[in-house]
Order: C-alpha cells, then structure tokens, then sequence
C-alpha cells in the first residue's frame, strides 16, 4: 500500500498565480512578512507589531491588490518556523479561512559559509524559495511540522512540568548535601520526611551546632523541597484521576495498555503516549526518527563511519526510552527484545553494551509503537492483568 508523506511534500497541485504566499519571521519585538502576489511585479516586505489582526489585515490587503491586477484569488497560504511562539498563529490563520504552514527548522538547508550573511530580509527570502518548492512538491526543500490542537498540546504539560519539579527536587537536596558537606557533616538526608527535626540536632565533627546562616538557608531549602514534592504528588495524583474518569479516550486508552506491561509505569507510558505514541506517524522508521534514536552515517570516498545518535529528535523521548531499555532488561528477561540484546553483547566491552542499549530501546519504542496501535504484543512480553 503506498505510504501518504504529507509532512514532506505537498500532494495537492500548486498554482503560484492564483494564492497569495507569504512567510513571517517571528521574533519578540516585530514580525517581518514576505510575501508573493500575484499580478504585482514587487516582492513586498512589511514589518508589523506582534499583531496577528495587523497579519491578518496586512494579507487581505495584498489580496485585494492581486484581485485588482485581475488575478482570482483562490487561497491565502502563511508559514513561518516553529519556535517559541508555537502553534497559536497557524490555529489562528486557519480559523480565518486560510491555509498555515509551520516549517521544520533544522529542515531548511543554510548556507555552510564560514561568516555567512544573516538579516531578516535575508532569512524571509531564503524561507520563501524553500516554501515554494516544498508547495509544488519538490523533495528535499522542507519539512512541515503537524500542527496540533490545543488539548494535544495541553496534554503533555503535567509530564514535562513533573520532570521540571524532579530536575528543581533534586537540584534542592544537592545543594544542601553540598553545603553539609562543607561543614564536615555526611549524616544528614534531606529526602526524609523527618528531615527537618534531624536538622535542630545535627552538629559538626568538630562539636558544634551549624553557623545560623547556613542553618536558615537549609530550612528555607527544605520548605522548598517540601512544596515541591506537594506539586509533585498532585500532578500524579491527577493523572490517576484522569486515567479514572476516561479510561476509553485514545490516549488514555494508550497509557493504560502501555503500564499493562511489567516494568512499565504509569509515569513513563503517559509520558510515551503524550509526546510520540499519540502522534499520528506514518511507520516505524518516522517512529525511531522523532525519537532521534536513527544514526548519523558519515560517508566520503572509501572513508565510513557512525557518528552516533542524531539527537535531532524528542530528547525527553530519547532519554526515557534508554533508561527504560535497561530497566526492560531487568523485568522482561524472557522476552525476544531481551534475548537479542543478550546475543549480541554476551562478553562484549562496556561501549559495545552502551551501543547496543540503544538499539534495544529503537526497537522497544517500535515495538510499544506497534503495541498501542494494533494491539500487537511483543514475542515473549509479560503483561499486568489488565
């Protein structure tokens, strides 16, 4: 069956004279819009205010000047590069009748000059040459990124804000265990619970209460660990909730065969689910691909090598799904997957066992891939009863 790109190439006919093309450089100050118009010989080039009614006036009126050099204006399409500002201007355009496009950026091919060139103006044009031959379907100039729709995008908040409070937890207890440890002290855990009643009677080998200002600190360190953990604890404690409301929604329909499998939390498949296993992907290869779990070859006449990961995909993916592969090793020992990573790395060096560990979890992420999608359990996989 033949597989639709729709993300690569345009598979609807293109007629550059009856659709108004522009592409915008978004930054925090000003917009800059390049566009093409059909039947004005110019290439106009506007900046506005960050405005998207002054965008939206600013197309209109460059439509009106087509339809006024007697071209029929069919369509108005709009693309800029995914960045900060997301997706709420596509949204916003395509409500209004018109047809958005957001630009990969690591998509669009830059000059390799040692000191190149670089303006807005500069950027617009080069933006705009590879928009036109991404719309007339031309490999190789362009990928689109599928824009998504607020509650998809909302749904990844509570993983990544949760990973941001670990990352803050953890930040908090080493810097009390370090400022301890500059005193002399080994004996304290700021993780326990109990942990700020220990704090009153802790003292220094030397026989001495800690300074007051380090003793401050830590017990404004410590009420802040304490908050921490508080969101911490509500962002899983509303992610049962969900789970419990919904279970027969797609995704958390998803979550809830995913955890099925032994050694798989809840925390680690909504947090596949959420950024990769929810997205529409087309098959395997553009599964491992998003992930930036795909080689980096480097070819040249007779010279061959691997230069590691891409690392141009999702890093929260890939960071899960390594530590995941090794955790599959402990819970799944049976299964196929943990068989063929044995095979492979059975008196291997340590850097053998680090490469493969990352071929496992490739084919962990397919496999799970192929597991929420068509129902099709991996050879040898326990499961939970459900």
């Amino acid at each position: 069956m033949k597989q639709v790109d729709d993300l690569s190439r345009s598979l609807a006919a293109f007629d550059q004279e009856s659709a108004v093309v522009a592409v915008i450089e978004l930054s925090n100050a000003s917009w800059l819009v390049a566009g093409t118009v059909p039947g004005v010989a110019r290439r106009p080039l506007k900046k506005l205010d960050p405005d998207p009614v002054a965008l939206e006036q600013l197309l209109s009126r460059w439509r009106g000047e087509a339809e006024a050099a007697g071209r029929r204006i069919d369509s108005v399409i709009v693309a800029y590069e995914a960045g900060r500002d997301g997706f709420w201007l596509a949204r916003w355009l395509r409500a209004r009748g018109m047809e958005a496009h957001v630009i990969h950026p690591t998509s669009v091919a830059v000059s390799r000059e040692h000191r190149r060139s670089k303006t807005g103006r500069l950027d617009t044009a080069m933006l705009m040459r590879v928009f036109l031959g991404g719309l007339r379907g031309e490999r190789g100039h362009c990928s689109m990124v599928a824009i998504p729709t607020p509650e998809e995008e909302d749904a990844k908040r509570p993983s990544r804000e949760r990973e941001s409070l670990v990352g803050e937890r953890t930040r908090i207890i080493n810097s009390m265990k370090a400022g301890l440890l500059r005193l002399g002290s080994r004996n304290f855990n700021p993780s326990l619970r109990k942990a700020a009643k220990q704090l009153e009677t802790l003292v220094t080998p030397e026989g001495t209460s800690l300074p007051p200002n380090t003793l401050d600190e830590i017990r404004r360190d410590l009420a802040r660990l304490a908050v921490v953990r508080e969101q911490i604890e509500a962002i899983e404690r509303d992610r049962c909730t969900r789970l419990e409301q919904a279970p027969r929604s797609r995704s958390n329909a998803m979550v809830l065969v995913l955890a099925r499998v032994v050694g798989v939390g809840l925390k680690t498949a909504d947090m596949l689910v959420q950024e990769i296993l929810s997205r529409p992907l087309r098959d395997r290869r553009a599964v491992a691909r998003y992930a930036g779990l795909t080689g980096s070859p480097d070819e040249s006449g007779a010279r061959r090598r691997e230069k590691g990961l891409a690392k141009s995909g999702n890093a929260r993916v890939r960071r899960g799904l390594i530590q995941l592969a090794w955790r599959f090793l402990m819970f799944q020992k049976g299964s196929a997957l943990a068989r063929w990573y044995r095979c492979r790395t059975e008196g291997a060096a340590p850097a053998r066992r680090k490469t493969m560990i990352v071929a496992l979890a490739r084919k962990l992420l397919i496999a799970f891939w192929r597991l929420v999608t068509i129902g099709c359990v991996p050879d040898g996989v326990i499961l939970r009863a459900s």
